[in-house]
């Protein structure tokens, strides 16, 4: 049947700031590639491949993949907390939840729009306080959902319970 035409040499974490480099068997050319910085992949389908820059194969069910943008939120827990929370140069939101939870469910959709609206100027992470119950403690954490805003290691902000985008907006613009 049909053989594989192409490779894709995608870099290891080590070395995240290499280009990826496309070749194709065919032709013997290799192409560099560069594709936005993002922590995740979705799978495209297309009809033709550009072999040469004059000719077309028709190929069905051909597979190419496409960079998408981070979307989820991780998990902080007592062994990271100091490092990626408190240690952070930019504010940090972190949302303590629970899986039993019902109104913590309903703002995760949330937490991750504003996770991905704010990459880059605010670092999101979660906390399950079923698991680490010695960081809600800490910070006083009696009602879930609670989404605190940390800067330069220090509580800012806390806001309880499941609330409209624009209450966390107004609490994360604060502080950025």
């Amino acid at each position: 049947m049909a053989g594989i035409l192409e490779t894709l040499t995608v870099p290891r974490p080590s070395s995240a700031l290499s280009p990826i480099v496309c070749s194709s068997r065919v032709s013997g050319r290799r192409s560099v590639v560069k594709l936005p910085e993002t922590n995740g992949l979705k799978v495209k389908s297309f009809g033709s491949v550009s072999l040469r820059s004059n000719e077309s194969v028709r190929r069905g069910n051909r597979i190419v993949c496409e960079a998408k943008e981070a979307t989820e939120v991780l998990p902080v827990n007592d062994g990271s907390w100091q490092s990626l929370v408190l240690e952070s140069e930019i504010p940090v939101m972190v949302e303590f939840w629970a899986p039993w939870c019902g109104p913590c469910r309903m703002i995760h959709p949330l937490i991750d729009e504003l996770a991905k609206e704010y990459a880059g100027k605010l670092t999101v992470y979660k906390v399950n306080t079923d698991e680490s119950p010695a960081i809600a403690s800490r910070y006083g954490i009696r009602s879930i959902p609670t989404v605190i805003i940390f800067k330069g290691g220090e509580k800012k902000d806390a806001v309880i319970g499941a609330v409209p985008r624009s209450t966390l907006c107004t609490s994360i613009e604060k502080f950025l």
